[in-house]
């Protein structure tokens, strides 16, 4: 007789493995442990086969039979329900692959990003591509298929995320390949169908008019904290973040050396405060003369404080990051067209080559900026050429000085430096 529901669920278990009929084949096999198996045997190829159906009661009675007549319904097409069974897993497998789970595993293999580069890599994936695409099985992508988001992003102006967006697609997909997962790249041929963003640079005042410039600091009336800050950035040229989240223990007096590491301990309700050196590694800012001044200045005004350069409003958080282009506005400069803090290390950055005194790595050095042939930057990248940009800085600091008045030009001023009256070169 077919088993009933209430059959099934009270068979208990016995010494020995027995099982229960249902007919067409199935049976319930009752372990002595209590497990319940249902089983399913059937002749194919004109060999007898077992085939398994689950285990009860996760697959309940009614369950079973539907497997049951499908299983009869393929033996009677000449199907081997087994094979079908899985062929049919595989493709679920396959299908399970999607391009978010792929992309979220090649994220997490990115140990090298910081946390917060790491969290806006995701989030902008998250917004702009998984919406789009993430459901979709890694194999199953043309590269029409791949730009459909990427132009939706490009069509709004935002040609910088477009073109990030592009890369991490052709990166997430390389790593499919890599894994195993397809055999082809199909990002790869999306190169130049995305509009290259024209990088915006900073603006920056033209060196000859530097008199004015200083003149304006000298002159600005504000907060004295901002004039002190906006004064060091120009003898520094660091940029704002490094300069904003600083902390007083970062700073060498006695060897006028400010070290800026890769990262900085976080501090509770200061957004961003773990923000370092942006290279990612620690940066020597080497203090001049006058440099030294204005931070025994500032020591003054905060030095009971974590961060050099405290905000306005509540000492226990930093300067807001629009400080220094504020302070530019109220003496009076269009920080969009005219200079802003950035444009100060475009300034330093320009005279220093003009010179002809430094060596153009010891200037990179200065300015943390990333070697971008890679083989060169394997021989060095453990280059500091601290002693130049020593000299460096206090050749800047002193070039500003000697500008408060009239303009002199960079050349001008490193050939004043090496015939100087007592006959050898300062800055050699």
């Amino acid at each position: 007789m077919a088993l009933t529901d209430i059959k099934v669920r009270s068979a208990k278990p016995q010494e020995k493995e027995y099982t229960l009929v249902d007919g067409d084949g199935m049976f319930l096999l009752i372990h002595p442990n209590g497990s319940k198996y249902w089983r399913f045997r059937f002749r194919f190829g004109g060999k007898q086969h077992l085939m398994a159906f689950g285990v009860y009661p996760e697959t309940s009675l009614a369950d079973a039979r539907q497997k049951r007549e499908e299983a009869r319904k393929l033996v009677a097409a000449g199907i081997d329900p087994r094979e079908h069974k899985r062929a049919v897993k595989e493709e679920l497998a396959k299908e399970a692959i999607t391009f978010e789970s792929v992309a979220r595993e090649w994220h997490a293999t990115n140990k090298k990003w910081s946390e917060e580069h790491s969290r806006r890599v995701l989030k902008s994936l998250e917004d702009n591509l998984f919406p789009a695409i993430g459901k979709r099985s890694i194999d199953s992508f043309s590269t029409r298929d791949l730009l459909v988001p990427i132009k939706v992003v490009e069509a709004t102006g935002r040609l910088e995320v477009a073109s990030r967006l592009q890369q991490r697609t052709n990166a997430i997909m390389r790593y499919a390949v890599q894994s195993g997962l397809i055999d082809y790249n199909p990002a790869q041929e999306m190169a130049g169908a995305v509009a290259s963003s024209n990088r915006v640079h900073r603006p920056a005042l033209e060196l000859k008019r530097l008199p004015e410039l200083l003149h304006r600091i000298d002159s600005y009336t504000g907060r004295p904290l901002t004039r002190l800050a906006v004064e060091l950035t120009l003898l520094i040229f660091i940029r704002s973040s490094e300069l904003r989240f600083a902390r007083w223990s970062e700073i060498d007096f006695e060897r006028a050396m400010w070290t800026i590491p890769a990262e900085r301990e976080a501090i509770e309700g200061v957004k961003h405060s773990q923000r370092g050196s942006k290279m990612r590694t620690p940066h020597l800012v080497p203090l001049s003369r006058q440099a030294l001044a204005i931070l025994k200045e500032v020591n003054k005004l905060s030095g009971d404080r974590d961060f050099v350069f405290v905000g306005d409003h509540n000492p226990r958080k930093p300067m807001s990051e629009n400080t220094v282009n504020k302070a530019l506005r109220v003496m009076g400069y269009d920080t969009k067209v005219e200079v802003c803090g950035h444009g100060f290390r475009t300034m330093a950055c320009s005279s220093l080559i003009e010179s002809g005194l430094w060596s153009r790595d010891a200037v990179e050095r200065q300015m943390s900026h990333m070697e971008r042939n890679s083989v060169r930057a394997a021989y060095i990248h453990k280059a500091e050429h601290l002693d130049e940009r020593k000299l460096m800085l206090q050749w800047w600091a002193d070039f500003l000085d000697f500008n408060r008045n009239s303009y002199t030009t960079p050349f001008d001023f490193a050939k004043r430096a090496n015939m100087d009256k007592r006959g050898k070169d300062v800055y050699a």
